[in-house]
């Protein structure tokens, strides 16, 4: 089992970027600029490495190579994204790795890109790159080409050592859930052992409502691989388990003029088998709640007279400032009401949200979450 936070030093350490390699400061994929030069990355590390895993690590400076760390990413919905817009798609998964000396926010993103054999293309026109493009890497470079060769497998026997050299053992292990217990010690840390092998630790305030145990402040965490599975700052969470699966359902809290209610938002399950193997299966539960058209009109408008304030540098009264706290749940509350528009309105407010304070950013990042899960299930 490869230590993913021993993969991502091996990467940044031996090697600068290549055709098996990309590092990013930050990925963006809410926009149609970022999601195409992603796909595009995805694309030619695909194309160049037809027999061995490629890689992309996010939250790297790239002059020298510092960890400054991006905040975490629950889609798990991204290979729903590459199968959207790629022709013969890779398995790709985005994985978050917690590293010590980062805030509790703060993870650095892995993309590991499993090829299929197959030449992968654009689908369909995305931002200026079009329908039916092939890339391959050169030297650093993501590059449009014709595909008229062979690709020779250049790439196996490097990556082949990397992950060797990266494979995990129980020093890495028992260093990893004793740092977990001493970080965690004010959000009643634990742990368990599933099939006498994999070790999952997990943190979060507990919070009982009706006889049913919640958490919030969540860390749930798989030492074995350093791979942080949930994190959240925000939400209410239900935890079960038994001796082969982990099962955490996630609520999200919306509603209108400060009447929120509870609403399932995803389950994800981590089974655990006896050959020294797991596999994550997500759910969507979500249900978009339904409102009153007048209300959400009359929500919608006061939304856009707040967001036009903000663009004049208007100062906000009191009950303006109260209103911008829940300006983008109710914004997505009226997409979800199909006020298509909305969700043009949250995006045109993410920079002055931003700049108004780091709360109110937060919470435009949390919604932001919830319809990415939304939208490409």
């Amino acid at each position: 089992m490869i230590n993913k936070r021993l993969l991502i030093k091996n990467l940044l350490a031996h090697n600068d970027e290549n055709s098996f390699y990309d590092k990013k400061r930050k990925v963006d994929i809410s926009f149609k600029e970022g999601k195409a030069k992603f796909l595009k990355h995805i694309c030619a590390l695909s194309n160049s490495n037809p027999k061995n895993n490629s890689y992309i690590v996010i939250g790297v400076e790239d002059e020298d190579n510092k960890i400054v760390g991006v905040h975490f990413f629950d889609d798990s919905k991204i290979q729903n994204l590459i199968n959207a817009y790629l022709t013969h798609p890779p398995i790709v998964q985005y994985e978050n790795i917690p590293f010590p000396h980062l805030p509790d926010d703060k993870v650095v993103g892995l993309v590991t890109i499993r090829p299929t054999g197959k030449l992968t293309s654009l689908r369909k026109n995305i931002w200026k790159y079009y329908g039916g493009a092939v890339f391959f890497r050169d030297g650093s470079m993501s590059m449009p080409k014709v595909f008229d060769i062979e690709i020779k497998d250049v790439n196996s026997k490097i990556v082949n050592a990397i992950e060797s050299h990266a494979q995990n053992n129980i020093q890495y292990t028992l260093d990893g859930v004793f740092d977990f217990m001493n970080k965690r010690k004010d959000f009643n840390p634990q742990y368990m052992v599933f099939k006498e092998y994999f070790v999952l630790c997990w943190s979060g305030q507990k919070k009982t409502v009706k006889s049913e145990m919640f958490y919030s402040r969540v860390d749930i965490e798989l030492i074995n691989e350093q791979v942080r599975l949930f994190f959240s700052t925000y939400d209410e969470v239900s935890i079960a388990y038994d001796t082969h699966k982990f099962k955490i359902i996630e609520y999200v809290s919306l509603g209108l003029q400060n009447k929120n209610k509870y609403y399932p938002l995803e389950e994800t399950i981590i089974y655990f088998e006896d050959n020294a193997n797991y596999t994550i299966e997500t759910n969507l539960l979500f249900e978009p709640p339904q409102f009153d058209k007048k209300v959400l009109h009359h929500i919608y408008n006061a939304n856009n007279a707040i967001l036009e304030k903000l663009k004049k540098g208007i100062t906000l009264n009191k009950y303006e400032e109260l209103d911008l706290r829940n300006l983008p749940a109710t914004y997505l509350i009226c997409y979800l009401n199909l006020f298509h528009e909305a969700i043009n309105k949250l995006n045109e407010a993410k920079p002055y949200l931003k700049n108004h304070s780091q709360t109110v950013y937060n919470l435009y990042q949390e919604v932001t979450r919830i319809l990415r899960k939304v939208k490409y299930s």
